[in-house]
C-alpha cells in the first residue's frame, strides 16, 4: 500500500491537495484548519498533491515510479502564482 503523510508542522490549510487529488484522499479539516488524509488507500500515487504543495508538507513511499500519468495542466498554471 501506497503511504502517505502529511507533515502537520507545514501545512498551511490551503486546500490544494483537496482540489487537485483525482480519488480524493484528503479533506479539509475545518477545526484544524488544515488539510488531512481521509482515504490513503485511495492514492494512485500520481504525486500531484506533492508537487503542487507551496510548503512541501506532502510525502509519498512505497511506490513504484512511474511517469506521471496525472496531472491537471490547467488547475496547476491558476496556481502558479502560489508557488
Amino acid at each position: 500500500m501506497i503511504e502517505i503523510e502529511i507533515h502537520d508542522q507545514s501545512c498551511r490549510g490551503c486546500q490544494l491537495c483537496v482540489d487537485i487529488c483525482p480519488t480524493k484522499v484528503f479533506e479539509y479539516d475545518a477545526a484544524q484548519a488544515k488539510a488531512v488524509i481521509r482515504h490513503a488507500e485511495d492514492c494512485i500515487a500520481c504525486l500531484s498533491c506533492a508537487y503542487l504543495c507551496p510548503s512541501g508538507a506532502l510525502t509519498h513511499g512505497n511506490y513504484h515510479v512511474v511517469k506521471n500519468f496525472y496531472r491537471d495542466l490547467d488547475f496547476s498554471q491558476k496556481m502558479e502564482k502560489f508557488l
